[in-house]
């Protein structure tokens, strides 16, 4: 028996998954946990973390790591995003975490971030053409899948954190801030050539902001709690989402508050981390959003047990069903051994690099490879 954990220091959040492995490859999650740390708050233009939020972080780790020494054989793997990435001050932060926690965090790139995110979703949702997008504290990746794989993957440097504190978002909106910030995202997104390839497709929408938006729908169409839907795989029409960001700028933070499904932890940065998600349904003309609320952290499962099973030379009993079968595979399907982990050969040697950057007749070459 193995403990699989992995910590995601996200901009604003930090969470830990701990996942049993029993022989056989059968998986039973054991612990999932959130603290909101705000690792990227005021890091402003000159980029550095600062003393209060990496405090909380330190804390919060603290936390973290009492749980996983509890544990016996554990395997961990502790990955830092968009702030840690971003920060001028990352060498300091990090000694800082290994000196009083005793945690090696590995700082990921935003394509490495993007792929485990391709991972997480596209083994858990039937997916064969369609754009993901997770929108994080300080950073938002973007992936085109095309016939199941991912064709093209970046990161950009804004999030609902940074997006809400540089234009002043978090409590009454103005329509000068607004504008400026739709203004300087929609440039940053108009620079991606390659999203000509993601008009009208399905959304596939990560991260805390975007799940808030589906859970704002959900509870105003299930008032009933028998009959509340799973986020993972729930679908919510352009429109509908469009309505409920118009709502969200009418309210200041405490009129937002009162939105069932909207907590007050996420009252302020809502609207900028919807901005962006608004902006990409504008631009490639898509109509319907599809939420998973599997990313990161279950591609990063998905990868080990992968890689582990090589290692063994062991073949998969069941492989998770490639899209586009229509069927909806969550971390629960595959945490009662109904579903097996995705094999090794379901993954590439290692994650590809940055998409918008290969010219059109290396993107051939590499689709006839695949």
């Amino acid at each position: 028996m193995e403990n699989f954990v992995v910590i995601d220091l996200g901009s604003n959040s930090i969470r830990l998954r701990i996942t049993q492995i029993t022989e056989g490859n059968f998986l039973r999650v054991t612990h999932q946990l959130k603290e909101y740390v705000r690792l990227s708050e005021d890091m402003g233009p000159e980029l550095t973390l600062k003393q209060a939020p990496m405090d909380r972080t330190i804390a919060a780790l603290k936390k973290f790591k009492g749980i996983i020494d509890g544990l016996p054989n554990t395997h961990v793997v502790a990955v830092g995003t968009a702030a840690t990435r971003q920060a001028k001050n990352q060498k300091e932060f990090l000694k800082r975490v290994q000196d009083e926690v005793g945690l090696e965090l590995q700082v990921i790139t935003g394509e490495r971030e993007a792929y485990l995110d391709y991972l997480g979703a596209a083994h858990t949702l039937p997916l064969q053409n369609c754009l993901i997008m997770d929108t994080g504290g300080a950073s938002t990746e973007l992936i085109l899948v095309q016939d199941g794989q991912p064709v093209n993957l970046t990161s950009l440097p804004f999030g609902s954190v940074t997006i809400s504190q540089q234009f002043h978002l978090e409590d009454e909106i103005t329509a000068a801030n607004l504008f400026r910030a739709m203004t300087v995202v929609e440039k940053a997104l108009s620079g991606l050539d390659w999203l000509l390839g993601a008009r009208k497709i399905p959304l596939v929408c990560l991260g805390g902001s975007n799940r808030t938006l589906a859970k704002i729908a959900r509870n105003r169409w299930h008032t009933d709690e028998g009959d509340v839907p799973d986020i993972h795989g729930f679908t919510l029409p352009a429109d509908d989402a469009t309505d409920i960001m118009t709502e969200l700028l009418s309210k200041n933070r405490l009129g937002r508050e009162a939105i069932s499904g909207l907590t007050s932890d996420r009252s302020d940065v809502i609207v900028g981390g919807l901005t962006p998600l608004v902006l990409i349904l504008r631009i490639c003309h898509i109509g319907e959003i599809i939420f998973s609320n599997h990313g990161l952290r279950e591609g990063c499962l998905f990868e080990y047990l992968a890689r582990r099973q090589e290692e063994q030379k062991a073949a998969p009993s069941i492989n998770i069903p490639a899209p586009p079968v229509a069927t909806i595979v969550t971390i629960d399907d595959i945490a009662s051994g109904r579903v097996a982990p995705p094999s090794a050969a379901c993954l590439p040697k290692e994650a590809p690099g940055k998409g918008s950057k290969k010219k059109k007749d290396k993107k051939k070459k590499d689709k006839k490879k695949k």
